[in-house]
């Protein structure tokens, strides 16, 4: 069934060639975005099970991946447009629900650093990760 080469490596015959289904090698961007989404949400399902908090080094290791998400396009050109819209977008990357909680109804704007709100998102990702309530996060550590 198999002929040898001189190398001894094996050929396929040729009939078995031809039988040999290819996947499409284009992936729409939605595709991949739903993708994105769905491993994201399993992550942080495995996340809330474990019942230990995030560490800092867990969540740098994330936003990482979630740049790269952000500088291939998986979130649209709106991300790359400056720096302040792709920490945005990472923000939300990382935690949907901590986004939301903490910036989304005020989103960080061009050169601002607002380290309460930093450290109330961090807060909320550790609550999350121990599968808490997010209730009274936001203005926990405001004075």
């Amino acid at each position: 069934m198999f002929k040898r080469f001189r190398s001894g490596m094996r050929q396929f015959p040729k009939s078995m060639a031809k039988c040999s289904h290819s996947l499409p090698l284009h992936i729409s961007s939605s595709m991949a975005l739903c993708i994105v989404l769905m491993l994201s949400s399993f992550t942080s399902l495995v996340l809330t099970a474990s019942r230990r908090p995030i560490t800092d080094a867990e969540i740098r290791d994330k936003k990482s991946v979630c740049y790269a998400d952000i500088e291939s396009g998986l979130w649209g050109l709106k991300c790359k447009s400056s720096i302040t819209e792709k920490e945005n977008c990472a923000l939300r990357c990382l935690s949907p629900a901590c986004y939301q909680l903490i910036y989304e109804s005020d989103p960080l704007e061009e050169g601002e650093k607002d380290h309460t709100r930093s450290q109330e998102y961090k807060y909320c990702l550790h609550k999350e990760s121990l599968g808490e309530s997010l209730e009274r996060v936001k203005g926990v550590l405001e004075f």
